[in-house]
């Protein structure tokens, strides 16, 4: 038995990656309601050969629906989504507004999937980069606790939407034909480019995308303590974020029991090929579900082998959003 399922931003990269994730993974639904801004009301989109209008995402939306996946943007998730708890549906939100509410779960489904059970109407996705970390983090950390991340992001351009992707594209033919660069969605020049990540720096000198990583990861994890800092960077690359993640550990640990416990673990392959200095790339992750390591090693700063350096690469779109959100809608059809 299916439920009646609607997504939110529908033509959205991260909805139209819903669809895509929902027809792979066949998940049933007896119904299925897309929802978009006025802008894209009255589109047609084939899902699964049937044909689909897109309906204007309003309050009164939500009627007989038992599921939501809002990827509509923070404004649209804390206006729309307490109409669709209201109506009596599960909101699965993938934007920051409700993420270090108290009262709502933050998922991972690898990580803590119990907390889906003690939701209150809205359950929150993590922020890409969280995710894309914490996926092979954890079952390190489950093993031996970690002490202290350090986290460098190479964030693509997939994670300032689609109209970043497009506008990126545009910029590199700009470049190459001597044009002015044109900056509309990304801030700065991204084609031949990169910079820090562009969101609001904060009294302490972070930006918002560095502390929803700090944040984020300790309520995942049930860590308040957890020591962690960050520095995220956009990078001209279209889609997958790749991360280095240094990690201190309470006890020692290897190179060698790293890589037996992360492949184990779900959600996670090894990539490890020092011969040929091959190691995840963008283009290795992209598409895929599994968040990809490699370059485990040592790190020899750190005193009685506690310390491990990984390079991670995950698809930003599918695990980093959409696919976790998929993975949550799952569990709690079970």
């Amino acid at each position: 038995m299916g439920v009646n399922l609607a997504i939110a931003g529908v033509t959205g990269a991260v909805g139209q990656e819903f669809l895509k994730i929902l027809e792979e993974r066949d998940f049933p639904f007896d119904s299925l309601k897309m929802l978009a801004s006025s802008r894209s009301a009255g589109k047609k989109i084939e899902f699964k050969g049937k044909e689909y209008t897109v309906e204007e995402l309003s309050e009164n939306s939500f009627k007989r629906i038992d599921i939501v996946l809002f990827s509509a943007g923070g404004g649209r998730s804390k206006q729309f989504a307490p109409a669709a708890v209201e109506a009596g549906a599960v909101v699965v939100d993938n934007s920051s507004a409700f993420r270090m509410d108290a009262d709502v779960p933050l998922v991972i489904p690898e990580i803590n999937a119990e907390a889906i059970a003690g939701h209150k109407g809205i359950i929150a996705n993590p922020n890409c980069s969280t995710i894309v970390a914490n996926v092979p983090v954890w079952p390190l950390h489950k093993a031996n606790p970690v002490k202290r991340m350090i986290v460098s992001t190479y964030q693509a351009a997939s994670g300032a939407g689609q109209s970043a992707m497009l506008e990126m594209i545009r910029q590199a033919k700009e470049v190459l034909e001597g044009r002015p660069v044109t900056c509309n969605t990304l801030r700065y020049q991204l084609a031949f480019n990169l910079y820090t990540h562009d969101s609001k720096i904060g009294a302490n000198g972070y930006n918002e995308e560095e502390m929803k990583m700090v944040n984020e990861t300790r309520k995942i994890f049930d860590c308040p303590d957890i020591a962690i800092t960050c520095t995220c960077v956009r990078v001209p690359v279209m889609r997958t974020h790749c991360e280095s993640i240094n990690l201190e550990f309470r006890d020692p640990i290897t190179p060698e029991e790293v890589i037996e416990l992360l492949s184990m673990a779900p959600g996670v392959a090894v990539m490890e090929d020092r011969e040929n200095n091959r190691f995840p790339q963008p283009i290795d992750a992209t598409g895929k579900d599994d968040c990809l390591v490699g370059r485990i090693r040592q790190d020899e700063s750190i005193p009685d082998d506690r310390g491990i350096n990984i390079w991670v690469a995950g698809d930003q779109l599918r695990k980093g959003a959409a696919l976790n959100a998929v993975q949550i809608a799952e569990k709690l059809l079970n």
